[in-house]
């Protein structure tokens, strides 16, 4: 699945996704894939990951959190004249 991070809080260890869906996920510290753990400025990062069974009494969870890579980088446009 694909989703957006809403948030993520080191300090509490965790924070939410919001699926293609229109879902709502939580995500804790242990649930990103290895070397894959966001700072709290992640909001609006493209992400990618499982859904688990389990539900908290928030949401249900995310595990595997990875961040989805950006293929088509854009191409800064020159100002000056050549």
């Amino acid at each position: 699945m694909q989703g957006m991070m809403l948030w993520f809080n080191p300090a509490k260890q965790h924070g939410f996704i919001r699926t293609e869906q229109g879902e709502r996920l939580r995500v804790d510290q242990d649930g990103f894939a290895a070397g894959q753990l966001l700072g709290d400025r992640c909001r609006g990062t493209q992400v990618s990951f499982d859904r688990t069974a389990e539900e908290t009494e928030e949401a249900a969870r995310a595990v595997n959190v990875a961040v989805v890579p950006l293929y088509a980088a854009r191409r800064a446009r020159s100002r000056g004249r050549r």
